[in-house]
């Protein structure tokens, strides 16, 4: 598992999805979507390291157009279903917070960045609630980075639920650790410790 990847290119370009064109009548699709606002947000972040300004990027960018109830649903699997509603909502309240400063760390780390972004066409368009939009990362003199969106429609408006790195799952390659804590320290263990994880993240 590539995990410095998973942190420094996919979340880098899954902060970069945005509603900047959906203020036409129709909903954009999921491919233009990526397409039209990702080389923007590149274009900002090779502008600056600086953190607090690139935390805004990432909460303007991020939080608006990602499903964070379902991914962290899928994260902590079926331990879910253990957590009360008030467990579940701050679950996903210190998740989303984690997931937010991961990106924000990656913005940051990919700033001045050479890297370009392969948009591959979509298999028989945007069918149904769910679909994938495919990239590919290129770096000069680096292998290239498959990044694959996985997002659904809800109320007219696509979001991600989950990002894959060379077929590695963002939102998947949490839960064996969340579980393991829940396994030792319960439903409130695990909020405990992705609080004192966002505690201890760059400001």
């Amino acid at each position: 598992m590539r995990i410095g990847n998973l942190g420094a290119l996919a979340c880098a370009l899954a902060a970069s999805l945005t509603l900047a064109t959906a203020v036409s009548a129709a909903p954009t699709a999921p491919d233009e979507l990526v397409k039209s606002t990702s080389e923007e947000v590149l274009a900002v972040i090779k502008q600056t390291t600086d953190r607090q300004k690139l935390l805004q990027l990432a909460q303007e960018k991020v939080v608006p157009h990602f499903d964070f109830q379902r991914m962290t649903q899928l994260a902590v699997g079926k331990s879910w279903r253990q957590a009360t509603p008030e467990q579940q909502q701050q679950l996903e309240k210190e998740f989303q917070e984690l997931l937010v400063r991961t990106y924000t760390n990656a913005l940051a780390a990919g700033a001045h960045s050479n890297a370009k972004i392969q948009y591959k066409p979509m298999q028989g368009g945007a069918k149904g609630g769910d679909t994938v939009v495919k990239t590919q990362v290129i770096e000069p003199g680096k292998s290239a980075i498959a990044i694959d969106y996985y997002m659904e429609n809800k109320a007219d408006e696509w979001k991600v639920y989950d990002v894959t790195v060379d077929g590695v799952s963002l939102v998947t390659n949490y839960r064996e650790s969340f579980a393991t804590t829940v396994s030792n320290s319960g439903i409130d263990g695990l909020i405990k410790s992705l609080a004192a994880k966002n505690k201890g993240q760059p400001k």
